[in-house]
């Protein structure tokens, strides 16, 4: 059964851009009747906010989305990133890293239009009773796996992990990283078709390759591009888009904005 997610974090409020990319995902699921479900990203300690989780379902609510299954929170499914990072550890595949932010921006600097990845200053540095972050060793797990393809709108994609370097699984400040819970989740709550904005296009490369090291089922997958404001910036919260929330408490019809992104946004949503 097809069967997509949305899964925003609590951070913050929803936005016309998450409004676009959450329709998007449920009517995918509907138009073939599947299943939709509703996750919370919820694993940074620093930033998760209980009163976003309530704003969060009030403002899908209000679109007239409807899930499936009952809401699944991250901070829920701690003993399953270990578990994964118990694996890649005895793959050897991991390394602590001891950087200070300060630290990895100086080693992550690159040449105007480079791609700055983490350059292993810490691959050999041993064992040491120090904060750390536990990194996949890259080579190791591009020699492991071979080459990797995943389907993308029905297209074929060669995957290229190391060109994201040696990436961090485990933070000083968190269980786990965005790139190790979003591929064990949508793998145990059985996502087939994972419909998300053209900005994650290049972290599927890091999710491609951790389904399958850790053997799990690979989705397909379906990057749309991103809503724009008038200026051509994609409309995000640094940017200051207006909050669903907003326009909810401003006495805006919920279903109309809905029927006016499938009109306006989910044609341009679908390239």
């Amino acid at each position: 059964m097809v069967t997509t997610r949305f899964a925003p974090s609590p951070t913050g409020r929803l936005h016309l851009g998450h409004a676009a990319s959450a329709i998007l995902a449920h009517d995918y699921a509907r138009e073939r009747g599947g299943r939709f479900l509703l996750r919370i990203e919820d694993i940074d300690g620093t930033r998760s906010r209980p009163e976003h989780v309530a704003t969060i379902v009030e403002d899908l609510t209000w679109l007239g989305l409807t899930w499936d299954a009952p809401i699944v929170f991250q901070s829920q499914r701690l003993d399953r990133y270990a578990a994964a990072l118990d694996r890649l550890r005895e793959m050897g595949l991991l390394y602590r890293c001891y950087c200070t932010r300060a630290e990895i921006a100086e080693a992550m600097s690159a040449p105007h239009g480079a791609v700055a990845v983490y350059p292993g200053t810490c691959r050999h540095a041993g064992e040491r009773d120090a904060p750390h972050c536990w990194r996949l060793d890259m080579a190791a797990a591009v020699a492991r796996t071979g080459p990797l393809t995943w389907r993308d709108h029905g297209r074929a994609v060669v995957a290229d992990p190391q060109a994201q370097g040696d990436v961090v699984l485990a933070r000083k400040d968190a269980p786990a990283s965005y790139h190790l819970a979003v591929t064990v989740d949508d793998a145990a709550q059985g996502v087939t078709d994972v419909v998300r904005g053209r900005d994650l296009f290049e972290a599927t490369h890091i999710h491609r390759l951790l389904q399958a090291l850790l053997d799990l089922r690979v989705p397909d997958y379906h990057h749309h591009a991103l809503l724009t404001g008038p200026d051509g910036e994609r409309l995000a919260k640094r940017h200051g888009a207006p909050t669903l929330a907003a326009m909810r408490a401003a006495g805006e019809d919920g279903a109309a904005l809905a029927a006016r992104l499938r009109a306006i946004g989910t044609a341009s949503c679908r390239t």
